[in-house]
């Protein structure tokens, strides 16, 4: 999508927004499409330039290959020729050339990581990195030197683990205070027992192959006040364990969340409704083996086989309804995930998801995202701006706030569509705002009918100096907005023209 100011939202080409980094798409030529793209990776077409030979490859080698027709790129270790893909990249040919003849993997997980390059790209690798030289011994390399000294993570967790006759228990002690059940994700497949613990912006791994078999269910209890963890597995045989199990890559590692790849389990569709025109509520149930809660205002991927190709999104999960989190919870442990998603006819994913039958199955992602709910702590006056699918992370948001944040005095959101039919979940909002008076949303339409009565148009200063007023002039104030990338952009400028603080702006872009 271009950055310049648009004239509908959303936008014809727009995606979920998430909680990710934002980039640029730009327009691609007729006959270059992923589709377009997939079919010539299936082609037989020679498209490293080796007929088919591997090789390793040196620095000095990958240097030389940093022209838009000889382009190489290392993404974790792998060389790959991305100079047939160019005229394919939706970021266009200037974003890959930032990469070329060097290693990209950093820039690759600023703009997105989430994307299965090893599927994409698979026809196009070349080989991998040659390793360095060893150091004498103790002498680290100058980079590490400085990273070492710059690090101020958080102290390392540890694990331990005692049994019953009828019960393994593994508690993970996290050294934090705020530990919940959401910074907990825990997975038993076949043999394999994982649970990363997510700390701040760092990853604990407990990575094992059991040493017996369990049972498919299991519990996980937190200690908020300690920070410890405890996953109770449930034995199959009572007989007495030497030993929880052998590690499995990454066992106990503590290392920066962005360092670690994207973790999928297959969950089953179970249900889709309509919702609007051309958006619908899908809920996934997650397997009974895995714990899975996507904190607020944080993203996952959607995985599916396209054509032979595993075709990545990022979708963020909503509540089953604006009311879900206010009544009791009717089945335990969260065991189902709802997506509002808008379904694109001429898309690429979305058109694949729609035809999944009910008992079909979607890959789905560990949570990823940079909204700390810790923002909302003593908040006053929580502004939400939203655009077309930009509401779907607001959705998390506004029922936290109403629910456990007691200083709230107004939660405003300013709704902005094309049409009436186009407005997601209009009646709950105006249900919502009708039982709880803190809360307040108005609709913008760009094309409304003669019938509208309502404001009308686009994001504009006006409208935003209106819409953001602070209950006092000393409140606490966080301004959440999300849309298509040039409602984001220009959004964001307005605010900041507004005298709105960083500290007071979160922006949900893709």
């Amino acid at each position: 999508m271009l950055n310049v100011p648009s004239q509908s939202f959303p936008g014809p080409s727009s995606q979920q927004r998430v909680a990710s980094g934002g980039r640029s798409k730009v327009p691609l030529k007729q006959g270059r499409s992923l589709m377009d793209w997939i079919r010539l990776t299936k082609s037989g077409k020679d498209l490293t330039g080796l007929k088919g030979r591997l090789i390793e490859v040196t620095e000095e080698e990958l240097k030389k290959h940093n022209k838009k027709d000889d382009c190489w790129i290392c993404i974790r270790g792998f060389v790959y020729n991305v100079s047939p893909y160019m005229e394919y990249h939706p970021g266009g040919e200037d974003e890959l050339m930032r990469a070329a003849g060097s290693d990209g993997t950093d820039l690759f997980d600023q703009v997105h990581r989430w994307v299965n390059y090893e599927s994409m790209l698979k026809e196009c690798l070349v080989g991998r990195m040659a390793m360095k030289p060893a150091l004498p011994k103790g002498m680290l390399p100058q980079s590490q030197v400085t990273d070492t000294l710059a690090k101020e993570g958080p102290s390392s967790p540890s694990y331990d683990w005692f049994q019953t006759d009828s019960l393994v228990t593994i508690v993970i002690y996290t050294k934090q205070k705020d530990i919940n059940l959401d910074s907990v994700i825990v997975d038993h497949r076949d043999d394999s027992f994982r649970a990363e613990t997510v700390i701040k912006d760092y990853s604990y791994l407990v990575h094992v192959a059991l040493s017996h078999e369990i049972q498919e269910d299991f519990s996980v209890l937190v200690v908020e006040n300690v920070g410890k963890i405890e996953i109770v597995l449930k034995k199959k045989e009572n007989t007495s364990w030497k030993r929880l199990g052998h590690p499995l890559e990454n066992h106990n590692a503590f290392i920066p969340k962005k360092d670690t790849g994207l973790f999928y389990r297959k969950c089953q569709l179970v249900s889709k409704e309509d919702v609007t025109h051309d958006t619908k509520l899908f809920c996934l149930m997650l397997p009974p083996s895995t714990h899975l809660q996507v904190p607020a205002g944080q993203h996952v991927y959607l995985k599916l086989p396209i054509t032979g190709t595993e075709i990545v999104k990022p979708y963020t999960p909503v509540s089953d309804s604006l009311f879900s989190e206010f009544k009791e919870p009717v089945l335990p442990n969260n065991i189902y995930i709802y997506f509002l998603i808008k379904i694109y006819p001429a898309g690429f994913f979305t058109p694949e998801l729609d035809q999944l039958q009910i008992g079909d199955y979607v890959s789905v992602s560990n949570p990823e995202g940079n909204f700390i709910i810790s923002q909302l702590q003593e908040l006053e006056d929580l502004f939400l701006l939203a655009a077309g699918t930009g509401f779907t992370p607001m959705v998390k948001v506004l029922n936290y706030a109403l629910t456990n944040i007691p200083s709230l005095r107004k939660v405003k959101l300013m709704f902005f569509n094309k049409t009436e039919d186009d407005i997601i979940w209009r009646s709950q909002l105006e249900k919502l705002a009708f039982k709880d008076k803190r809360f307040e949303v108005e609709f913008v339409l760009s094309a409304p009918t003669s019938e509208w009565s309502s404001k009308q148009g686009y994001i504009s200063p006006a409208l935003l100096s209106e819409f953001l007023k602070r209950s006092s002039d000393t409140s606490k104030v966080l301004i959440c907005l999300c849309g298509p990338t040039p409602f984001t952009e220009q959004g964001m400028k307005m605010l900041h023209d507004l005298n709105f603080s960083k500290d007071e702006i979160h922006s949900f872009t893709a």
